[in-house]
């Protein structure tokens, strides 16, 4: 995908949660306008309160493992986030550039780069 090329409307209809995706408590959706063409390009779920509170519930159940964890074993988990990224990091940042009006180049080197490169450090 490029910046330039009219992208597919993306439509994603559940929320991240806990390791898994969920259904959202609301039914509600909330348009990602191209801010070039001022088209729809995506829609996400509206999520309410409870959708916070079920996320922050799950992030504290997740905080006693993950705060044992050790140095190496979480450095390992970064650099696979690292690799994973850099090798989405056009898609991502053809994205960026539709959504939010910036310069591919400037999207390609920091809203997509720079989270590769950080997590690889």
């Amino acid at each position: 995908m490029t910046a330039s090329r009219k992208p597919e409307v993306s439509v994603h209809d559940k929320l991240y949660v806990g390791g898994e995706w969920i259904e959202p408590v609301g039914k509600g959706m909330l348009d990602v306008i191209n801010s070039t063409t001022e088209e729809v390009m995506g829609s996400v779920p509206e999520g309410t309160s409870e959708d916070i509170d079920r996320a922050v519930t799950a992030a504290r159940a997740a905080f006693d493992s993950w705060s044992v964890t050790s140095a190496a074993e979480r450095a390992a988990f970064l650099q696979k986030i690292s690799v994973d990224l850099a090798a989405r990091q056009n898609e991502i940042a053809a994205i960026i550039a539709s959504e939010v009006g910036m310069p591919l180049p400037l999207a390609t080197a920091v809203q997509a780069g720079m989270p590769a490169m950080v997590m690889g450090s």
